[in-house]
């Protein structure tokens, strides 16, 4: 009996010391797809991985002092940011809407905010650029440009990129707000930039459409359209899209420039696409919200709101929102065109929803910010094998199995060669 229990007892030393180092599991962190600058990412697909709310639930509004015209809100590790023409920026919690801070600056607050490592960069009609600290509204630095800044900042590997209605497009520190380069179009610059592979893409209302090295500025291919571009490009799968005021929708070749498609709507497009599961989704000051095949241009469907669309849609769950200056908040089924919900607001709806954790944000002109939906519930996260280990099942259980087996033979060998050469001993 003693020796049995010697043997468990080896046994069981060798495990722990074996399990010391058994392979281990991690715990998957869940993960929110937040809405960090315009147009959701630096490419502007305007789509979300984010559940969506199928339902018109009124979660919160807010009303700050004067119309959200056309900021757009951006959520970020459960803070609401979004300007207001009050001449303020403000950071509201996510879940309940209740006040944090608010950053005074010095004229209306057009630009929508974008949100890096801790710092919220923004524009304002009183000429400047703004960086603020995330957390507490600090100014951290400004940034002077010659008009007004009605474009919203791309924040990309330290830049941000953004336009002014003095004809540039800034390229600054986003440490410390220093210039890095300016390039000069021939008109005012609204359009808000998109980033990708080093190469920024933007819009100008000298009627093109501009694709400039990221790290110098130098010009790598401009398109001409027939009127202004205040639209912001999408750019996926090396096309970008864009519209324009010469009731256009353009597809163009993000390499080259080339034209690839376009398609007429009828009015001016102010609206900026999104870009989901091959299709293009934008609106038009003619009433409408279009779904157009990315390939082709051919249109897929159409839907009428009651009045023109400057709202720039967003996508998730299968679920196009977009606003109107009908006053409403739309919910349309991405497939088929068909409503899902509406939500009306006091007035006119150009700020461009954002969508985060199951929540609709947008702006209107009635001066509320509106959080539609509900916070999502967050659920366990499941244990998943580290993806450093190779993965097959019960890896770490099969290990201490054999790690055990092995400890306990040896055991009942050490313990069979004593009683042996003990006999030995004795003979």
């Amino acid at each position: 009996m003693k020796r049995i229990l010697s043997v468990i007892l080896v046994g069981l030393l060798c495990l722990s010391m074996f399990s010391a180092f058994a392979p281990k599991v991690k715990a998957q962190q869940s993960t929110v797809d937040w809405w960090s600058t315009f147009r959701h990412d630096l490419t502007h697909t305007g789509y979300s991985t984010s559940t969506a709310p199928l339902t018109n639930q009124l979660l919160w509004n807010y009303t700050t002092g004067n119309s959200i015209a056309y900021s757009s809100p951006a959520v970020v590790n459960g803070v609401v940011y979004v300007g207001s023409t009050d001449d303020y920026v403000y950071a509201l919690n996510a879940a309940t809407g209740t006040y944090i801070w608010s950053y005074k600056t010095g004229s209306s607050v057009d630009s929508s905010p974008a949100v890096a490592s801790g710092i919220v960069y923004i524009g304002s009609e009183d000429h400047k650029v703004y960086a603020l600290n995330a957390t507490t509204g600090a100014k951290i630095w400004s940034y002077q440009t010659g008009d007004k800044v009605e474009s919203s900042p791309a924040v990309a590997n330290g830049v941000v990129y953004v336009g002014s209605d003095d004809s540039k497009l800034y390229a600054l520190n986003a440490a410390t707000g220093a210039k890095e380069w300016i390039y000069t179009t021939g008109s005012a610059v609204i359009s808000t930039p998109a980033v990708v592979n080093n190469v920024v893409y933007f819009g100008s209302e000298d009627d093109y459409v501009y694709a400039l090295s990221a790290t110098t500025g130098t010009k790598i291919w401009s398109y001409e359209t027939n009127d202004e571009v205040d639209s912001s490009p999408a750019v996926v799968n090396s096309i970008v899209y864009i519209g324009s005021d010469d009731y256009n929708v353009y597809a163009l070749n993000a390499v080259t420039g080339a034209f690839v498609w376009s398609f007429g709507t009828g009015n001016d497009v102010v609206s900026c696409p999104a870009v989901a599961n091959g299709v293009v989704y934008i609106g038009s000051e003619n009433y409408n919200v279009y779904a157009l095949n990315a390939a082709s241009g051919s249109k897929i469907w159409s839907y009428p709101t009651s009045n023109q669309v400057e709202s720039s849609p967003a996508v998730a769950g299968g679920v196009v929102y977009v606003g109107s200056d009908d006053d409403n908040v739309y919910a349309i089924n991405a497939t088929t065109g068909d409503t899902v919900w509406t939500y009306g607001t006091g007035y006119y709806v150009d700020s461009s929803p954002a969508v985060a954790n199951g929540v609709v944000y947008v702006g209107s002109e009635d001066d509320d910010v509106y959080a539609l939906g509900a916070i999502a519930v967050p659920q366990p996260s499941p244990i998943v094998p580290s993806p450093t280990i190779p993965e097959f099942p019960n890896q770490a259980l099969v290990f201490s199995l054999v790690a055990f087996m092995a400890c306990a033979a040896f055991a009942v060998i050490v313990a069979k060669r004593k009683r042996i050469n003990g006999k030995i001993l004795q003979g």
